[in-house]
């Protein structure tokens, strides 16, 4: 028996000999944690071709390690010489128990620490999965390559990309060329994304397409996506789109938990309802889906749509929301429905009306202006609402048609497609006109005054309680005949083509009537009297440019 051992311990120190003798014993001390050192297999074959080839063959469970990474396969040939390995079948690399690569076939080159996969890859770390059908990893930058497809599964997040690049170190992934990003909520589709299996964060660098499962869609060039923590930011004028809007702006910042947003530089809101919808432009606006609610500042513009056309509304600060919630909170009056008689108690209650659940209201605050081609207004505060299309103007309001001019301390303008329908001064009212294009104004003043229009001009005009009245009368030549101030309880006034036509005294009269050469035109002025041309809206340009 121990003559057996010695002739087979001489026979395997005859196959090492050569090896040993061309091993520089220096070297293996130098090549620690960089060599591939053989652990464990079922067989092992050592096999000598030349002077560049000498292998040793791994059969069953083979196991090999290098520094702290782990090599297992069902078999596996290492070249001495070069210092690679070659496994095939359930090869399996342990990199320092962070990352875990899995394949059928493994070329690894030891000097670079380089590994190249094929056949069912799939890399994970812990958080993701990555699978792929060939694999350039990386063992000392833990950096991962696949160039033929590739997907990734993070928890419920699926994406796939012809191109894809693994970073070991900061669990990033980033992905390029025919990326898609499936997720129950969201479906993202770009060229380029980056995405971190901790964080759970998706950084876009390329013209994406977000759509949710509301179908919103939303388009971007440039942001990043917090899939843990539904928010993201938006830059490069994304645009949002929805069912019933679209939202354009420089940058955008959303929450999808709590259904806030906020849009900024030149954001845009346009409503997708033609008919009585509204666009909303801002430098801010900040937003709350789940209430429905638009807050804007920063210069910002309210285009109401009557019809094909719209009126434009600016101020300090624009709000809108929807009418029924405020009806929850407070009353609002039924205008439409009631006269200036009726008492607060008409106003509606939401136990008994029912408005339509999208409609809106809107209020502005401080520096209000209103611009359409056949009405305009001022004033220092509005509420608005598009259910029963009623600007309710408070503190100063002025009220431009035509060549008339309406004041008073509130101002209710009713409208009827774009154009100006009725309209009712509360106290302190007063009317003033131009007489053709000259320095004359006929005027109308009253506790409180109730105009009509037809085509958007004025046509009659009432005025009650302590009513005065100056009118310049002129012949059928539009030459003045004179001048006359009156005093009323109650006085109805006639337009024709919005100018004055005819005066009837209802209840009470006293007047004068002055000749032109002899009348003090400037006494003639009613108390309040003031034409205030100069702040009236010229144009919708104007509005657009404030």
């Amino acid at each position: 028996m121990r003559l057996q051992k010695l002739i087979y311990f001489i026979a395997l120190l005859a196959i090492l000999s050569p090896v040993l003798a061309q091993r520089n014993p220096a070297d293996t001390v130098q090549q620690a944690g960089k060599y591939l050192e053989i652990l464990s297999a079922d067989k092992i074959i050592l096999n000598t071709v030349d002077s560049v080839h000498r292998f040793t063959i791994l059969v069953g469970k083979a196991k090999v390690k290098q520094d702290k990474t782990l090599f297992y396969a069902d078999s596996a040939v290492w070249n001495e010489i070069d210092n690679s390995l070659e496994a095939f079948g359930n090869v399996h690399i342990n990199d320092a128990d962070s990352v875990h690569t899995y394949a059928q076939y493994l070329k690894y080159l030891g000097k670079e620490k380089k590994a190249f996969l094929s056949k069912k890859v799939r890399l994970t770390d812990g958080k993701g999965t990555l699978t792929t059908e060939e694999l350039e990893y990386d063992v000392t930058i833990k950096i991962g390559t696949y160039l033929k497809g590739g997907k990734l599964v993070n928890r419920k997040t699926v994406l796939t990309s012809t191109e894809g690049y693994y970073y070991g170190e900061t669990k990033d992934v980033l992905f390029k060329r025919k990326v898609v990003l499936i997720d129950p909520e969201y479906k993202i589709v770009t060229d380029t994304l980056q995405y971190n299996t901790n964080t759970e964060i998706a950084t876009f660098t390329s013209p994406t397409v977000i759509t949710d499962s509301s179908k919103r869609v939303i388009k971007t060039r440039e942001g990043y996506f917090d899939r843990k923590n539904k928010k993201g930011m938006l830059f490069k004028r994304s645009v949002i789109d929805d069912s019933t809007y679209t939202f354009t702006a420089d940058d955008m910042a959303f929450d999808d938990s709590t259904k806030l947003s906020e849009f900024r530089g030149n954001a845009v809101y346009r409503g997708k309802d033609t008919a009585q919808g509204f666009d909303m432009i801002a430098n801010n606006i900040k937003t709350d889906r789940k209430k429905d609610i638009l807050l804007a500042t920063e210069k910002p513009i309210l285009l109401i749509k009557q019809g094909k056309d719209s009126i434009f509304v600016t101020a300090d600060t624009l709000y809108t929301a929807r009418l029924s919630d405020l009806m929850k909170s407070r009353y609002v009056p039924e205008i439409r429905q009631m006269d200036t008689s009726r008492s607060k108690s008409n106003a509606i209650d939401t136990a008994k009306s029912k408005p339509d659940s999208t409609a809106k209201y809107f209020e502005a605050y401080y520096h209000v202006k209103i611009y359409s081609d056949s009405l305009q207004a001022r004033g220092d505060s509005l509420f608005y609402s598009l259910q029963d299309s009623v600007f309710r103007l408070f503190t100063s309001p002025i009220v431009w048609a035509q060549e008339n001019q309406i004041t008073g301390d509130t101002i209710y303008l009713f409208i009827k497609n774009k154009k100006p329908e009725s309209l009712n001064v509360f106290e302190n009212a007063m009317a003033i006109s131009r007489v053709d294009s000259t320095k004359y104004f006929n005027q109308v003043k009253g506790t409180s005054i109730n105009a009509f229009f037809i085509d958007g001009k004025i046509n009659f005009l009432r005025a009650k309680g302590n009513a005065e009245n100056v009118y310049y009368g002129q012949d059928e030549n539009k030459r003045f005949t004179g001048v006359a101030k009156n005093n009323s309880d109650l006085m109805d006034i006639r337009f024709e083509e919005g100018k004055l036509k005819r005066v009837t005294f209802v209840r009470g009269f006293d007047g004068t009537m002055y000749p032109m050469r002899k009348a003090n035109h400037d006494e003639l002025k009613l108390r309040g009297y003031k034409w205030l041309d100069n702040l009236r809206p010229k144009s919708k340009y104007e509005i657009l440019a404030n």
